[in-house]
């Protein structure tokens, strides 16, 4: 009786938090997330399981161009909405094929950190999209300056680590960047509610940003589960 209670309230303060216009594109933009994600699943399998299309050059310009023409076709009103939204699979998909490589080595130390990494993306996920929803209005919008001057300082030290080869600089740029892509889950979401109660109702481009973010979290767990059990099987061997 007390979970349906507490089922019944959450439900009650969510539909008084947001406006009907605002559920729904968020439903949109969920929707179109899901699907990005599922594009991605595709696009990584054809790589593992295929050879139709591996990752490398070929693939990463595809996801450019996919990625530019979606950002350079103007919404319309809906009207470009099956164009953008076929880019936003193509840059999805291709997305995936580029992440073969990395999930090739996880498979071979371990296959379950691929289910344990896209479990704990889902559950961060989740948890930081509530936070957004049910903070108050705007509370987290002022993390955007802090969040692109970390992303800039995280190449910066991607670009000084070619020559120092540093491993206390990659992990800190692992660590960083997944603190930062949670945190853009936080600004994003706010961005996107505000943005559709200010009229826009590009819920394509508004999952993009969603959809890098998720992918953002999944790489870096990924990264950080496979070196703690790469750490523990040394351990073990000495």
């Amino acid at each position: 009786m007390a979970s349906v209670l507490n089922i019944n309230s959450f439900i009650n303060s969510f539909n008084n938090k947001l406006e009907t216009p605002v559920k729904q594109h968020l439903k949109n933009v969920y929707a179109c997330l899901a699907m990005s994600t599922l594009a991605a699943g595709v696009g990584a399998s054809v790589h593992l399981f295929t050879n139709i299309l591996q990752a490398g050059l070929l693939s990463a310009i595809g996801a450019l161009v996919c990625f530019f023409l979606l950002i350079s076709t103007p919404d319309d009103n809906g009207k470009g909405m099956t164009k953008r939204v076929g880019y936003l699979l193509g840059f999805s998909a291709l997305s995936g094929v580029g992440m073969g490589p990395l999930l090739e080595h996880v498979i071979l130390v371990d296959p379950s950190i691929v289910v344990t990494a896209f479990i704990a993306t889902s559950v961060v996920f989740v948890s930081f999209t509530l936070c957004a929803i049910f903070s108050d209005r705007g509370k987290w919008l002022y993390l955007g300056g802090i969040l692109f001057t970390v992303l800039n300082s995280l190449m910066l030290m991607s670009f000084a680590n070619i020559f120092f080869g540093s491993t206390l600089l990659w992990n800190a740029q692992v660590y960083l960047g997944l603190l930062a892509m949670c945190g853009f889950v936080l600004y994003d979401t706010q961005a996107i509610i505000e943005k559709r109660r200010m009229g826009s109702k590009d819920f394509v481009a508004h999952s993009l940003d969603l959809f890098i973010d998720v992918l953002g979290i999944f790489k870096r767990l990924l990264i950080i589960l496979t070196q703690k059990e790469e750490d523990q099987r040394k351990k073990r061997r000495n």
